[in-house]
């Protein structure tokens, strides 16, 4: 494959819009400079390191070394779940939720398609299982955060309505149902806007990615449905496991609707 090789001074230019975009911020006093350089070298950072990382994966393609990064990957998930909720459960919950939910979808589909779409040999080679693994998860993740943050914010707006239904000899599954299905549809957004779009106002970035190293238009574009296809079914469930354990804990064993559970915004 013909790629051109991209050298810092090339990468040095593309900052520049960081550094401009951060000034902008600093003159029309938005606040966001700061978070906007950190993201910005914390992504640089962490894409350097798992450059080697990758490097050295491919290079000896042994599952424990594969399962291994993939357990981490899952575990900053989780956390980044975790510090993105306004609202977010007391305890291991906090961390649990969006871990547990993240392992049962992201994984399985992840290896669906490894096993019966792909069907690579062996099923687990990194080329293939870690990029397929880091966009279904980091879709899924973006997902359940949102449609966690959605559920426990909504709970504590809408507690007199809930805990009237309650009230009234309505299950806790029927007191939030409403708020149970608005989270889930909040997830799914991002994934529907994403396919809505494809092809037509944007070009994803693994297609964009394949055609740049070279690969036929015809193939990167089945990869990347391949892909979508996989995201959407990741981040759909994963946000309908996360949603439902999440409401099902902000109740007790007594039906009781149980804000306590969930750590209140710092004022």
């Amino acid at each position: 494959m013909n790629v051109v090789a991209l050298s810092p001074f090339d990468l040095a230019v593309a900052a520049l819009l960081i550094l401009a975009l951060a000034g902008l911020s600093l003159r029309m006093h938005l606040g966001v400079e700061r978070p906007l350089l950190l993201s910005a070298v914390r992504s640089t950072v962490q894409l350097l390191l798992i450059g080697l990382v990758l490097k050295l994966l491919f290079d000896s393609a042994r599952p424990l070394w594969v399962a291994l990064l993939a357990t981490v990957m899952l575990v900053v998930a989780g956390r980044e779940v975790m510090v993105r909720q306004k609202r977010r459960f007391v305890g291991w919950w906090g961390f649990g939720l969006g871990t547990l939910s993240m392992f049962v979808s992201s994984f399985a589909v992840t290896l669906l398609a490894l096993l019966l779409v792909i069907g690579i040999d062996p099923w687990y080679a990194p080329q293939y299982a870690i990029p397929l693994l880091g966009m279904v998860l980091g879709n899924t993740m973006n997902g359940i955060s949102l449609g966690l943050d959605r559920l426990t914010q909504d709970a504590a707006q809408r507690r007199a309505v809930i805990e009237a239904r309650l009230a009234l000899g309505q299950d806790w599954r029927r007191a939030i149902s409403d708020s149970r299905r608005e989270a889930i549809r909040i997830g799914m957004i991002p994934i529907i806007n994403a396919m809505s779009a494809a092809g037509i106002v944007s070009l994803p970035g693994m297609m964009t990615g394949q055609i740049l190293a070279g690969t036929p238009p015809v193939e990167a574009v089945k990869y990347q449905i391949l892909v979508m296809f996989l995201i959407a079914g990741g981040t759909g469930s994963g946000t309908m496991v996360a949603v439902g354990l999440a409401s099902r804990r902000l109740f007790d064993e007594r039906q009781r609707l149980r804000l306590d559970r969930l750590r209140l915004p710092r004022s």
